[in-house]
C-alpha cells in the first residue's frame, strides 16, 4: 500500500508565492499563480509535528546541494549564501538556520467541495546490480549507451503540441521511421559496440531502466554508475500488467517480490514477458565521487539517501525544503523528517 503522507513547504520568510524572495529592500518580483487546486496555509513552527526531533542536520547536505543549482536565482541568492557561509554542528544550529530564513506552509488541495491536505507519496531506490566490462557465461545481459543511429527528432516547428516531446527515430533508406523496440533490439545489430557493462540478471537490468539510474559493481571490485541519457521513443508498458492481462498473475500477485518469483519459475518467457515493455533506456556512465550521494536529480545535482524528494514544480518549487510527515512502507511508524 502506498503510504499517505503531508507536506510543510518551507518559504522564506520574505516568500512571493512559491519563490524565496529574501531581498526586503527591493521589491520582489510578481508572483505566478500556483496551480489552481493547490492551497498554501501558512503555518507556525511550533505546529510542525516532529520539527523539534527530527536529525535535520541529516538534510544539510542536501540542501547544499540544492543552492549548487538555484543559488544562482535571484530569490535564492542570499538565502543560499547564508547557507555556504553557516557552518552547523548540530541539528539544533540547522533548526535555526531555518527558523531565521524560512516560514512554514501547509500544501494542501481542493478537490471540488473537499479539501485533501495529505497526498501518495512513493519510494526511490537506487539499484545495485553485479556486471562486468566484458561479457562472459555470468555476465550477458548489456547495458547500452545510446547507439550512433538514434535520431531525435524536434517537430515543434510543423506541430507546436509536440513541444518539449521530441521524437526518437532512425533512418531506413531514405524514411525516418520510429525507433527499434525492446524485442527489436534483441535481435538488431545497431546497439551493438556501445555496449557499457553485462549484468547477470534481466530482470534487474530491465528494473535498472525503470529506476533510470543505478549502480553496477565489477567483477574487479570497482563500482560505477549509470545514469539515464536517452530513450528509445517507445512507451511504458508495465509487465505486471502484461502477466495480469494474459493470467498468469493476479492484481494482488503483480507485486516486484511476486514478478521475480515468477520469472524465476518460468525463466523460458522471461524474453517474452520484457518485450512486453518497448521501452528502452540508454545510460552513460559516471564516476561515483561521494558513496553517500546518489544520482542526479531533476536539479542536475545529486540526491540525498532519505533527504532528497520529487516534486510536482507545479506545486513546489524544484529544490525548495519541505517537511514530510507520513509512515514507513508497510508499517504504522511514523516518518516526520526535513527533505
Amino acid at each position: 500500500m502506498t503510504p499517505r503522507a503531508a507536506l510543510l513547504l518551507l518559504i522564506t520568510a520574505a516568500a512571493v508565492a512559491l519563490s524565496a524572495c529574501t531581498a526586503l529592500t527591493r521589491k520582489c518580483p510578481q508572483p505566478q499563480p500556483p496551480a489552481p487546486s493547490v492551497q498554501y496555509d501558512h503555518a507556525q513552527w511550533s505546529q510542525v509535528t516532529g520539527w523539534e526531533t527530527d536529525r535535520v542536520q541529516e538534510a544539510w547536505p542536501a540542501f547544499l546541494q540544492s543552492c549548487k543549482a538555484i543559488g544562482t536565482h535571484a530569490e535564492w541568492v542570499s538565502v543560499c549564501a547564508a547557507a555556504q557561509q553557516t557552518q552547523p554542528q548540530t541539528s539544533q544550529d540547522v533548526r535555526a538556520f531555518f527558523e531565521r530564513h524560512f516560514e512554514p506552509y501547509g500544501i494542501s488541495s481542493n478537490r471540488g467541495r473537499h479539501r485533501e491536505s495529505s497526498g501518495l507519496i512513493t519510494g526511490y531506490y537506487e539499484p545495485i546490480l553485479h556486471g562486468a566490462r566484458s561479457p562472459t557465461p555470468q555476465f550477458s545481459i548489456p547495458l547500452y549507451s545510446p547507439p550512433p543511429d538514434l535520431l531525435t527528432v524536434d517537430l515543434t516547428s510543423l506541430y507546436p503540441e509536440l513541444k518539449g516531446k521530441p521524437v526518437r527515430a532512425r533512418l531506413d533508406g531514405n524514411k525516418v521511421v520510429p525507433y527499434y523496440s525492446r524485442g527489436e533490439l534483441a535481435r538488431d545489430p545497431g546497439p551493438r559496440g556501445n555496449e557499457i557493462v553485462w549484468v547477470d540478471n534481466a530482470l534487474d537490468a530491465f528494473l535498472l531502466q525503470v529506476q533510470g539510474s543505478g549502480r553496477v559493481q565489477l567483477a574487479g571490485g570497482e563500482t560505477i554508475r549509470l545514469q539515464y541519457a536517452d530513450q528509445n521513443g517507445h512507451p511504458y508498458h508495465s509487465i505486471g500488467r502484461y502477466l495480469v492481462e494474459h493470467g498468469e498473475l493476479t492484481q494482488d500477485q503483480a507485486t516486484l517480490p511476486g514478478i521475480r518469483e515468477w520469472l524465476t519459475a518460468h525463466s523460458d518467457r522471461i524474453q517474452e514477458v520484457l518485450n512486453a515493455n518497448p521501452s528502452v533506456v540508454f545510460f552513460r556512465e559516471e564516476p561515483i565521487d561521494n558513496p553517500l550521494y546518489g544520482p542526479k536529480g531533476s536539479l542536475g545535482v545529486p540526491l540525498t539517501a532519505a533527504r532528497s524528494i520529487a516534486v510536482d514544480p507545479t506545486s513546489v518549487p524544484l529544490g525548495a525544503p519541505v517537511f514530510l510527515a507520513t509512515s514507513f512502507p508497510a508499517s504504522e511508524l511514523t516518518l516526520q523528517r526535513l527533505v
